[in-house]
């Protein structure tokens, strides 16, 4: 148990260290734009087909399941109310960061292990190239923006998929059901939301590219990278989103 703790308390400094670093790296000039424009596409527009499906399915189900306890009480007429908060407010944030946390730290930690073992990085240090800035900042950067874009997409197709809920043992206007939800959405339950998911999508960022670019030699080490980056990546989702959470009813 000894051994364990201090091992995590290594990779907790070291990880610190590497984030550091991302901050020195970020305001030097030189900043590698089409590097960081081919990653935002890579991570943000080729996730827009998982996260539809998944959002819709949420949105859907949700909608659904609430249906049989809401009309025990003759509150049918809330469900996209509360549909609409149970989405904004913490289901749409966590599984969209679960589901990048997935797929993009597994493929950053996979992408920088292969390139760490076959010795590219440290090629390109001998060419005169900062491989952190790079391969590192660009992605990190990257992720941080497009996960916040992801979960509000799929905030808007989880209210859909709540719309073709409602309208399966109903008849509700597409533009009553929208009014219902904006009428029962503050700007309170949008804030808070949307700022942890600009902390969401920096750490799996960042502990993908921890990962990958930490990788020991041989091939082996590459899954174990891209293995590693997702559990940690999930795991510091629910830290960041328990101590949000926590936050939140502390301000507000």
């Amino acid at each position: 148990m000894e051994t364990f703790l201090k091992n995590i308390s290594y990779e907790i400094g070291d990880l610190s260290l590497f984030g550091l670093r991302f901050f020195e790296e970020i305001f030097r000039p030189s900043f590698e734009f089409k590097e960081f424009i081919r990653q935002c596409y890579v991570i943000g527009y080729k996730s827009l087909p998982l996260v539809s499906i998944t959002s819709f399915i949420m949105g859907l189900v949700l909608t659904i399941q609430s249906r049989p306890a809401m009309s025990k009480f003759g509150a049918e007429s809330w469900i996209p109310g509360m549909v609409s908060l149970s989405l904004i407010r913490e289901i749409a944030p966590v599984i969209t960061a679960l589901i990048c946390a997935g797929k993009i730290a597994s493929g950053i930690g996979a992408e920088l292990g292969s390139m760490k073992v076959t010795e590219q990085i440290d090629a390109m240090e001998v060419s005169a190239i900062n491989p952190y800035r790079y391969l590192v900042v660009t992605r990190i950067l990257a992720a941080t923006l497009m996960v916040p874009i992801l979960v509000i997409y799929a905030d808007l197709i989880g209210l859909l998929g709540g719309y073709i809920g409602v309208n399966m043992h109903g008849d509700v206007n597409l533009v009553l059901y929208f009014s219902e939800v904006f009428e029962s959405i503050k700007f309170l339950d949008i804030i808070p939301a949307t700022i942890k998911t600009f902390f969401f999508g920096f750490f799996i960022g960042l502990i993908g590219c921890y990962k990958g670019f930490n990788a020991s030699s041989g091939t082996e080490s590459v899954g174990k990278a891209a293995n590693s980056a997702v559990v940690s990546a999930s795991l510091s989702i629910f830290i960041i989103d328990m101590i949000a959470v926590q936050l939140t009813d502390l301000l507000f």
